[in-house]
């Protein structure tokens, strides 16, 4: 088989796993259940436009990151919009993704920042090194909900 045609397998759809808004810079996450997906990110979230729009994270990495930084970690830690499950978030680097009725496509990586060892304790950066997530810019707007299907080649 050829490498292009692995690259192209994803395996099943993966799910948003949970969903949260920052109404500012330094503000509290709200979790919510559903939220409009704009050119601009997800309606009532403090985003930046463009391919910074939307941050997504694995939900397989959270225990991984709450081992290397020795707590338990929650998702409104990290400050990301989007969990998503049962999907290899790399594997759909440069596609176009459906996630409900909204269709993204990966930008660049979403590194941590120092503010993880404020969230986190002495070594957070370090933990989410490489665990991290993605930006993504929004293709077609539409709504998310916790449960939405996560496929690639919208």
């Amino acid at each position: 088989m050829l490498l292009k045609e692995l690259i192209a397998r994803t395996g099943g759809p993966g799910r948003v796993a949970w969903i949260g808004l920052r109404g500012g810079r330094r503000a509290e996450m709200a979790v919510v259940e559903a939220a409009g997906l704009g050119p601009d990110g997800l309606a009532g979230d403090h985003a930046r436009p463009g391919k910074r729009a939307v941050t997504l994270i694995q939900a397989e990495h959270l225990a991984v990151i709450g081992a290397l930084a020795g707590r338990e970690v929650g998702a409104e830690l990290l400050r990301r919009n989007l969990v998503v499950a049962g999907i290899n978030l790399n594997a759909l680097k440069g596609r176009e993704v459906a996630i409900g009725g909204a269709v993204l496509r990966w930008t660049v990586p979403c590194h941590p920042c120092s503010r993880m060892e404020e969230a986190l304790g002495p070594g957070g950066y370090a933990a989410m090194r490489g665990h991290g997530g993605w930006c993504a810019e929004v293709v077609v707007p539409g709504r998310v909900a916790i449960g939405d299907a996560v496929r690639a080649d919208a």
